[in-house]
């Protein structure tokens, strides 16, 4: 593929599924964000306090922190269709009974903050299922133009929906914003029933269960270095970021003086600048590279953040934070891309979801913990520490490098041998011991080992609970591999998820064997 097709933003909005998604996506985001614009400013109307209105953000997202990880095991073991619907009816059960307060005036701080959360828990519980169904209309080589095409939409959604609130807001109040957010969830409703999800394929492999999926997920993310480089980078970015996101209310109030429409503008500065990044972002990660990028987008954030605290002339502010809100969405959607390029279809959706947890769950965490310290230090020198602190976060890159998934990494190898044996156990029977054995030619002792050595991470990273390399005392050519997984159905799995770049690294430990040598495998299952 060429380098302009693949940096081309239109190359997944040509595929009629993705701009179906893609449109219902942003016509959801939409109502979301003007949802949570109305629940803050109406929180700062009720109470005056800035830790509630930034309690509001923690309200929103504290259920990705909660319910993503389970939600993205559902996502990769059961109908994404099904799962999303039934998300998105609670939804807008949920939204409904909120216009209804709002416009009977019975919403009080205490039930605004829990029917945002309830309705937070829903999108968290499609969250991962949509995410993937979108990407799945894509081939591969588009999957970083579709996920930036998405983020386009949510800051999009971010721009526009904050700036229709806060007028809205002014002019009919609260519960028509509700109202409209309900018209937003029905419209993606209809819109995964034209465009469903495309089903998983047939297995003859044992369902993987809730908590052993959800094992599975963490074990994966804690075994595969781009994965956990990832995550903790965008743990460190998002929740430090979350200053000037929570403490948003207060500026415009307090700082600039504004009433909800200013505040609706503000916010709206910060999605329009991610929407313009999001239309040159393929290009310009092209030609600085992920750390680079990322290095510069944290200092224009710091910056951002700075001059929210200290500029009292809106004009500024306002440019300011639209190249903060280019700056953010240039980070975040690199975090995202790397993430999924770097996970493989089983699970993908946990990946994801792992993800929104370290994006939005820090993100909610942060939210109450600057709105907190606002609350004692002030606006101002709260958003000072938290630029300090987003300076800083530069430095992970030393230890978490960013790197992008190559194919092999990720693309689903046969299976080199055949998976079920006769006289097989029970798929809960376990642990299960499995020991390949290895004679070597003489004098290779010392590649091997370190050629064996990286079999560890997979091994782990697909399933196993120990792995050792060992070698016979009574023969110095004979290397054994053992490692343990957890049951015989787990084993099964791990032998489903072996890749093309896992099936090269075995390929290249049968080199060293002996002429006429072959690998032996033995299976041993605990009795006691």
């Amino acid at each position: 593929m060429s380098t302009t097709a693949s940096h081309s933003l239109w190359s997944p909005l040509r595929l009629p599924a993705f701009r179906g998604l893609w449109t219902g996506s942003a016509i959801y985001f939409t109502g979301n964000a003007m949802q949570v614009m109305a629940a803050s400013w109406l929180m700062v109307e009720l109470t005056g306090s800035s830790f509630l209105a930034a309690l509001v953000q923690t309200a929103v997202f504290l259920p990705m922190f909660l319910l993503a990880l389970p939600a993205g095991v559902l996502a990769d073991t059961t109908d994404r269709r099904k799962l999303i619907v039934l998300a998105l009816s609670v939804q807008i059960g949920f939204t409904v009974l909120l216009a209804a307060l709002a416009f009977a005036g019975w919403a009080g701080p205490a039930l605004l903050l829990i029917f945002t959360f309830c309705a937070g828990c829903c999108t968290a519980l499609l969250s991962p299922a949509w995410n993937t169904s979108v990407a799945d209309t894509v081939p591969r080589e588009d999957m970083p133009q579709a996920i930036t095409a998405m983020s386009i939409a949510w800051n999009s959604a971010r721009a526009i929906g904050p700036s229709i609130a806060g007028f809205l807001f002014a002019w009919a109040g609260a519960g028509w914003v509700f109202a409209i957010a309900v018209a937003a969830a029905v419209v993606m409703l209809q819109v995964i029933r034209r465009w469903p999800p495309k089903p998983h394929a047939e297995s003859r492999l044992p369902v993987e269960r809730l908590w052993s999926g959800t094992v599975a997920g963490l074990r994966y993310a804690r075994h595969s270095p781009m994965i956990l480089a990832q995550l903790l980078r965008t743990i460190a970015y998002a929740g430090t970021g979350s200053a000037l996101w929570a403490l948003l209310p207060a500026i415009a109030s307090q700082q600039l003086q504004m009433g909800a429409a200013g505040f609706g503008f503000l916010m709206g500065c910060l999605g329009a600048g991610a929407v313009a990044a999001g239309l040159v972002l393929g290009k310009v990660r092209a030609r600085l590279g992920l750390e680079r990028l990322v290095a510069i987008g944290c200092l224009l954030f710091a910056a951002a953040m700075l001059v929210a605290a200290f500029v009292r002339l809106p004009i500024i502010v306002f440019t300011v934070l639209a190249i903060g809100g280019a700056a953010w969405m240039s980070v975040m959607a690199t975090f995202n891309t790397a993430t999924q390029s770097s996970a493989p279809p089983w699970v993908r959706s946990r990946a994801v979801a792992l993800h929104t947890v370290s994006a939005l769950g820090s993100f909610a965490i942060g939210s109450a913990f600057w709105g907190a310290v606002s609350g004692v230090a002030g606006v101002p020198i709260t958003l000072s520490m938290a630029a300090v602190v987003m300076v800083g976060g530069i430095f992970l890159a030393r230890s978490f490098p960013l790197r992008m998934g190559d194919a092999p990494e990720v693309t689903p190898g046969a299976v080199w041998e055949e998976l079920f044996i006769k006289d097989e156990p029970h798929p809960d029977d376990g642990p299960v011991a499995v020991e390949l054995g290895y004679r070597i030619r003489d004098g290779e002792a010392e590649e091997f080992v370190h050629a064996a050595a990286q079999l560890r991470a997979s091994r782990r990273r697909d399933g196993a609970t120990i792995w050792r390399l060992y070698r016979d005392l009574g023969d110095s050519s004979r290397f054994v591999e053992r490692f343990i997984v957890a049951s015989w159905a787990d084993y099964l799995h791990q032998r489903a998820r072996s890749t093309l770049a896992d099936q090269e690294l075995e390929a290249r430990l049968r080199e060293f064997l002996r002429e006429g040598e072959t690998v032996t495998m033995q299976h041993y299952i605990t009795e006691r």
